[in-house]
């Protein structure tokens, strides 16, 4: 049997340190303390206290879910809850999300997690839902990036799709670099992995560069374009608050908004 020992405290704020491109020097200016000191506790001749780690967690920009792992490395408990959506002291909360999305319509919105799984939406989104012809794709749970490029989910209808797949792929990859997490990853290989004609490495750095990627999406004889913004909760101190992120769509011409209010008054009509 294979016991596998988690890294110690200093081999982690040490990974922590070189993925955010500090220098020891660097890390200690930041953090006000000595690079002597800091030495240390990476070579692990030194033990931080609970201040020390969430401090040098701070300065590295390390998300709440990772701080909590380095606590735990180091000895400590976690101090930073990941509570359900549905725990009532979220209730604040889920109640912001219900007023965004609801306040959105009739334009396209969604409440995701770190790994883009789909955790409510408006009434807005429900059309473009039934696009998709792979009925796996949105069983529970539903993972948006996935919905988005594979070739029985939305890519079909998405007429820019080398470009939207290309903003996609980037932003989930500067997700990956921020966050070392394995599990953003594995996804990022799955979605390179869905065939496309036109996947080049040119059109990713084009992607990179951008200022605005719209959403471009055939809806029966309808053309949308849109264009996105994110929306994050600030300063949280729970995991899941820190981690979600409302994507809200707003129309790119007037072509798009008229289109969109007149779906709305059609469900309105029928429902």
């Amino acid at each position: 049997m294979t016991t596998h020992h988690a890294p110690p405290i200093g081999a982690l704020l040490r990974d922590w340190r070189q993925l955010r491109r500090f220098s020891q020097l660097d890390l200690a200016l930041e953090a006000e303390i000595s690079q002597k000191h800091l030495s240390f506790i990476e070579s692990g001749r030194s033990r931080p206290s609970r201040e020390m780690v969430l401090l040098l967690a701070e300065h590295l920009g390390v998300p709440l879910r990772e701080r909590n792992a380095l606590l735990l490395a180091a000895g400590y408990a976690p101090i930073y809850p990941e509570r359900s959506l549905e725990d009532p002291s979220l209730d604040a909360a889920r109640s912001a999300i219900d007023l965004i999305l609801r306040g959105h319509e009739p334009y396209p919105a969604v409440a995701v997690d770190r790994y883009w799984t789909l955790l409510a939406y408006n009434n807005a989104v429900t059309p473009l839902l039934g696009l998709v012809t792979d009925a796996e794709l949105l069983k529970t749970p539903v993972n948006v990036l996935r919905l988005s490029l594979h070739p029985q989910g939305l890519a079909p209808f998405i007429l820019n799709l080398t470009e939207w797949r290309a903003h996609l792929l980037a932003r989930l990859r500067q997700q990956v670099r921020a966050t070392a997490d394995a599990r953003l990853g594995e996804l990022l290989g799955e979605l390179m992995s869905y065939s496309h004609p036109d996947a080049g490495t040119r059109h990713d750095a084009e992607a990179e560069a951008a200022i605005v990627v719209p959403l471009q999406l055939k809806l029966g004889d309808t053309t949308l374009s849109l264009i996105s913004t994110t929306t994050v909760f600030g300063t949280p101190v729970d995991v899941t608050l820190s981690e979600l992120a409302l994507e809200t769509f707003f129309p790119a011409d007037t072509a798009t908004a008229a289109a969109l209010h007149g779906l709305a008054a059609g469900s309105e009509a029928t429902a």
